[in-house]
């Protein structure tokens, strides 16, 4: 009897140490990218490390409120990516770590930019530029014309044909609200979007999910960051992706470290290996076309690029501040959200 104690005794230390050393191993890491690019940056993470990767995917919105309402006791180690201006907002509000990685210097200046505006709590990881992709298919049964400007999606015969995601809840969105703004001011902007309304079918909650509707012939159109609708193509679906004539803003996808994260040396770690190019590389294996902040690595022949796209002088630091993200969302909120279809 006392031996049968004994051994009960000495196996459950020896599971609670297993579990204890496991614990000491583990990252908690919220991924706003693409399910696909989560599940293959957590799977060749793990494979390069003895490290359990507990992975959350989320859009960025979704990802900063999650952030911020942990604040006092954060659950989250590590934000990878989805758009910069949520955040620069939560490196503004002190929810993230200041960390300036060794891989720094290898970086092209946007990704550095990035981080030196935001006192390096946060860096870019990847780049995009915003446009939209339509179904050639749709388009041509009926007979619409080919939208090449903003201007176009305002076409009567469009209604009911374009879905975009909501401002609240995706970066995508955010990204496409503050580029109008920049480019025809605030309240053309807002007077452009209320005509929008007309034609839109749906407000998703994920920034993707518009052009993977088109993709499936569930709308005509989706506004989304180009690399979205070029995946889409990749996939073999009849979608083109379009840069809009009059300008259009571009997201610079975002890393950051939770202030008091639980494993700051495992998120360190994840930080450093991700910015390293054969990792980067490796995105495209994921049909994710963006365009890579390592200097060095392999730019995938489908990504957009930014020479070929008339882009905006987008203002990071200002629609990336707090205060301003919240007037505008308040404006979305009152002027479109109150009365979307």
């Amino acid at each position: 009897m006392r031996l049968k104690l004994l051994s009960t005794l000495l196996f459950a230390g020896t599971s609670l140490a297993a579990g204890s050393a496991m614990a000491a191993g583990e990252l908690n890491l919220i991924c706003a990218a693409d399910v696909v690019i989560c599940e293959q940056m957590k799977g060749d993470f793990e494979k390069a490390h003895d490290i359990k990767v507990n992975m959350v995917r989320m859009s960025s919105g979704e990802a900063y409120a999650k952030i911020r309402a942990e604040a006092r006791n954060p659950k989250t180690d590590l934000w990878w990516a989805g758009t910069g201006d949520p955040h620069l907002q939560a490196a503004s509000e002190g929810l993230t770590e200041e960390y300036k990685s060794p891989m720094l210097d290898q970086l092209q200046d946007w990704a550095k930019n990035q981080a030196e505006s935001s006192g390096f709590k946060t860096v870019g990881v990847y780049a995009g530029a915003l446009g939209w992709g339509y179904n050639t298919e749709i388009f041509k049964q009926k007979g619409y014309k080919e939208p090449v400007c903003w201007a176009d999606l305002l076409a009567p015969e469009l209604k009911g044909e374009i879905q975009i995601a909501n401002p609240n809840s995706s970066g995508t969105a955010y990204t496409a609200l503050a580029s109008l703004v920049q480019i025809m001011g605030e309240d053309k902007a807002f007077e452009y979007l209320k005509s929008l309304n007309a034609n839109i079918s749906q407000y998703t909650k994920s920034g993707s999910a518009p052009v993977k509707a088109a993709a499936r012939g569930e709308t005509g159109l989706g506004i989304v960051f180009m690399h979205d609708a070029v995946a889409q193509t990749a996939e073999g679906f009849p979608v083109k992706s379009i840069a809009p004539c009059e300008g259009t803003g571009y997201e610079i996808g975002s890393m950051s470290i939770v202030k008091g994260a639980r494993n700051m040396e495992n998120a360190k770690t994840w930080y450093d290996w991700s910015l390293q190019p054969e990792v980067q590389s490796r995105m495209k294996d994921a049909k994710s076309f963006q365009l890579p902040s390592n200097k060095t690595a392999e730019i995938p022949k489908e990504a957009p690029r930014f020479e070929d796209i008339k882009l905006i002088d987008y203002d990071f630091k200002t629609y990336g501040d707090p205060e301003k993200r919240k007037v505008l969302l308040e404006r979305w909120d009152r002027e479109i959200g109150a009365v979307a279809n």
